[in-house]
């Protein structure tokens, strides 16, 4: 994991999980030569790793405050040992140089703090800090692509979600769809070429010729390769080129397969190519480029112009069906085109020789091109209607006479909650904080136009699955398959923050003891015996955290304790909706550990966070014995769902980025689901 902040103190964090060192090689780490991967002279003809040098440690600890954490599997600590010009240094001031030692995960973290502190005319020389972080992201995402199989995460250091997360046991495809997105991973053709494949001969060559080849050549390689097919286009090259798994350029590689996509995409337009290249290392040089950037090896030519005509192949295989995207006029004027102006021409000869025809031939004409104009193929129609059925309707259900009467209650429901609905607006509340401020600008700044669109316009299709919170929506020609608990989970934090301060109350009659309910909590949960706390410290120790804080958590969250330490009330973040109780032990437990209740700002965000999670619908028990009781609490659910939390969705979510990951997915689109049927 590569985590990284840049300010005025410059922090890079390094952590490799699997790399066990020990603590008698923390004294010489960080000297010249100690990492080298060179035992004789001979190992520079046969380099296989990023480096050989074993110069880059003690490079950093002559440039920065370097520090390495290392624990192995067999000690019950971990060892920490700072460097300053290649040897150890004191932590501090009149400690000893000797490692200490340190609580810490298996594994290596390497920490990097004040680059170029002591080096101004390099440190001036830095570009923005966003541009360093986004090239830091462009290398690892390239090396998450070319191994699969190994875990990579890379964030800012104090961001809560990771700009860079793949998984471990993955495929190449996978991460490609992960990291470069769907549209690249839908048109993507496998390719592999190496030294022992037959070479391709055009039609004008002899056959007889290619028998009389060897049939293997003295220099083995083998290259793998994931390239777009004619359907995508973008306007700058994505090459991912690895030889020997080292991420390097090639400018004549480049240019061939440039070359080869020429006659097959329009002008301006470029591919992704991804290819990695295994070659014997004594046949590359690597010495080419101070930064080991480019690199060459022998039959450089005949391996491009193999690889080209592997691609060319594929690609004419692939070359079959095209996908081109258009886009519909919108209303308004609309462009002549060359058929209506040589029928106009016509007709202004026809008004020479038939004057009197001209009237009604007119009046036809402009009827058939008004008709013409108006009319809509039948895959772009958007087909809506609340009054249609919905998938709850399609369910068969055991007891006619209850679902007539509770047809016709939903219907009273429906009407007298949706004028309620209409009237009761959740208004921002009046707060001059500016930590409430700061967190009101970075839910506005956070929005996804496209995606908060899709939810304020969207319509409500039916439940997939309650216990998994799954449900679909339509919006225009696409359906859509949400995690609606996700959804809700954003959106109550968004009330929360909408309404710091001014919070409705929902009265607990009667109200029930605090500790009783995290003493439930705390029982039900098993982490907790891996704690060195006993249960009934850690129910000390969170009653003793909330109950100094009553009257801050009632003026900012409605959430009063009475000073005999019973829940009187709790905040109602969204009126017509009632958040599952039996999640309240549950909820107040969570109140002590994960609040940071050091920051004001932290301190508001992960107590809204909590907030949220609790009111969140979560997976409810599968009804078996078939009760009037357990169908009504099934029903009740899905009535919220759908007539209180969607709509509320429409006007008050402004939906982040990160829901698009997946929580939100197309699952169809009309206009490709006409053309399936008209190749069938």
């Amino acid at each position: 994991m590569w985590n990284t902040r840049n300010e005025r103190n410059r922090i890079h964090e390094y952590c490799i999980d699997n790399t066990f060192l020990q603590k008698s090689d923390l004294p010489i780490l960080a000297e010249r030569f100690t990492t080298s991967k060179l035992k004789t002279f001979s190992d520079l003809s046969r380099i296989q790793t990023y480096g050989f040098r074993g110069e880059a440690l003690a490079s950093m600890s002559h440039v920065s405050h370097l520090s390495v954490v290392t624990k192995t599997k067999s000690e019950s600590c971990a060892w920490k040992a700072c460097y300053v010009d290649g040897h150890l240094t004191p932590p501090k001031p009149g400690q000893s140089v000797d490692p200490k030692p340190c609580a810490g995960n298996d594994g290596t973290t390497i920490t990097i703090e004040d680059l170029f502190y002591n080096t101004p005319t390099r440190l001036s020389a830095l570009k923005s800090s966003s541009e360093e972080y986004s090239r830091i992201l462009d290398v690892l995402t390239k090396y998450a692509i070319h191994n699969p199989k190994v875990a990579f995460v890379c964030k800012k250091a104090g961001s809560p979600t990771p700009d860079l997360s793949s998984p471990s046991a993955s495929e190449t495809p996978n991460n490609i769809r992960l990291l470069y997105g769907h549209s690249i991973a839908k048109e993507l053709v496998p390719v592999q070429v190496s030294s022992k494949d037959k070479k391709f001969t055009r039609e004008d060559e002899d056959e007889d010729m290619e028998a009389d080849e060897p049939e293997g050549d003295p220099e083995e390689w083998h290259a793998e390769a994931h390239i777009t097919n004619a359907n995508y286009q973008a306007k700058k090259m994505v090459f991912l080129l690895f030889i020997n798994h080292r991420l390097v350029e090639s400018s004549r590689m480049r240019r061939a397969f440039e070359a080869v996509y020429n006659g097959i995409l329009p002008k301006g337009s470029s591919p992704f190519v991804y290819l990695s290249l295994e070659i014997d290392p004594r046949l590359v040089d690597v010495n080419v480029h101070p930064t080991k950037r480019e690199v060459h090896f022998l039959n450089e030519e005949e391996i491009t112009e193999r690889i080209s005509d592997t691609f060319q192949r594929a690609l004419a295989v692939q070359n079959h069906s095209r996908t081109f995207e258009y886009q519909t006029l919108l209303t308004g004027g609309v462009a002549s085109t060359g058929q209506e102006l040589s029928q106009k021409r016509k007709g202004k000869q026809r008004e020479i020789s038939d004057p009197v025809e001209e009237d009604d031939e007119e009046s036809s004409s402009n009827l058939s091109k008004a008709s013409k104009l108006k009319k809509t193929l039948s895959q772009h129609k958007v087909r809506t209607s609340l009054k249609d059925r919905t998938l709850d309707s399609m369910f068969p259900v055991e007891n006619p006479a209850h679902v007539a009467s509770s047809s016709s209650q939903g219907k009273s429901q429906d009407e007298s909650t949706g004028k309620t609905l209409k009237s009761r607006e959740i208004k921002e509340s009046v707060c001059f904080l500016t930590s409430v401020l700061d967190l009101r600008r970075k839910i506005t700044k956070g929005k996804h136009r496209q995606l908060t669109e899709i939810l304020e316009k969207h319509t409500f299709v039916g439940i997939v699955d309650l216990q998994r919170s799954l449900s679909l929506i339509q919006h225009s020609t696409n359906l859509y398959l949400v995690n609606h608990g996700s959804l809700a989970e954003e959106l109550f934090y968004q009330l929360g923050v909408r309404q710091f301060g001014n919070f409705s109350r929902m009265k607990l009659d009667p109200p029930p003891p605090l500790r009783n309910l995290v003493e439930i909590a705390v029982n039900a949960e098993d982490s907790t015996k891996n704690s060195k706390l006993t249960k009934s410290q850690i129910i000390d120790r969170i009653v003793k955290i909330l109950m100094p804080r009553r009257e801050m958590l009632a003026e900012y969250f409605s959430l009063c304790i009475s000073d005999a330490g019973l829940v009187e009330s709790l905040p109602l973040l969204l009126r017509d909706y009632t958040p599952n109780l039996n999640n309240l032990p549950s909820f107040l437990m969570r109140l002590g550990p994960q609040v940071d209740w050091t920051s004001e700002i932290e301190c508001f965000e992960s107590f809204l966070r909590e907030l949220a999670y609790f009111y969140t619908p979560g997976e409810t028990v599968v009804p078996t014995s078939g009760s009037d009781d357990e169908q009504a609490q099934d029903q009740a659910e899905r009535w919220q769902i759908q007539h209180v939390l969607l709509p509320a969705m429409r006007r008050y979510l402004f939906a982040p980025k990160s829901l698009l990951d997946r929580d939100v997915v197309q699952a169809a689109s009309l206009p490709d689901l006409y053309k399936v049927f008209e190749r069938c």
